[in-house]
């Protein structure tokens, strides 16, 4: 089968942010576990055994415990923007599976309303960036580069999906002849083929930016260490007479 240089472009676009995605991923990930905990600081009140730094693990990953006790205004948007996200990734299954299974289909709703929560969450997380002091203050480009991305896939998305739909056939032969490694025709719809953009700069910027703390959050020291400095002694790995 013959390609367009629009097919071309796009497939080495696909594999080439798949690539760097994972590969960068991969290595942020190698570097977290490798790098050494030189004191033992977890947060305190911070559990005493391996089971309950699970447990607390858990109740960050799922919950955004800490952010909650930090500022709930924040945790409002935090926790929306996350799950709208997640729940938007979810319905985009379909794309990725043959048949797809009936899991995908039940959330398919959830993530419609979904995808009408992740631009308001952007703009809420824009909205404090910008008027809140502090958080102005620690605030980079990068910060904002990240929110404008998602808030751009987000408006796409919708955009396809109510005002430029374009042929979802096509769409899902090219997505999946993706996932597949056996690409097929990229769809010549201008409003997809900027949505699919703005998803392929977002995997390769992912490794590379604070959108990492979906990997780094699990090699917190302040998070993943038990509170037991009486009982275990904790050894600081560069020290020069360790086990003096």
């Amino acid at each position: 089968m013959e390609f367009s240089l629009l097919t071309v472009v796009f497939t080495l676009l696909a594999y080439a942010a798949g690539a760097v995605f994972i590969a960068g991923f991969l290595a942020k990930i190698i570097k977290y576990a490798k790098t050494p905990s030189p004191l033992k600081i977890p947060t305190t009140p911070a559990p005493t055994t391996a089971p309950g730094v699970a447990v607390r693990l858990l109740g960050d990953v799922v919950l955004f415990r800490n952010l909650f006790k930090g500022n709930k205004w924040t945790w409002i948007g935090g926790i929306v923007f996350h799950y709208a996200f997640l729940l938007v990734v979810i319905r985009h299954f379909r794309y990725f599976t043959y048949p797809v299974g009936g899991w995908t289909m039940s959330m398919q709703d959830a993530g419609i309303y979904a995808g009408f929560l992740l631009p308001a969450a952007v703009l809420y997380l824009f909205m404090r960036r910008t008027t809140v002091d502090r958080t102005v203050f620690i605030s980079s480009l990068a910060d904002y580069f990240a929110l404008a991305l998602i808030f751009g896939i987000a408006v796409t998305g919708l955009m396809m999906k109510y005002y430029v739909r374009p042929f979802m056939v096509d769409v899902k032969g090219f997505v999946y002849g993706l996932v597949t490694l056996n690409p097929s025709k990229a769809p010549a719809d201008p409003v997809f083929l900027l949505h699919f953009t703005l998803v392929m700069l977002l995997l390769a910027y992912f490794p590379f930016s604070k959108l990492m703390h979906a990997g780094g959050i699990f090699f917190s020291p302040s998070r993943n260490q038990t509170d037991n400095p009486r009982e275990i002694r904790h050894v600081n790995p560069w020290s020069p007479n360790p086990g003096a």
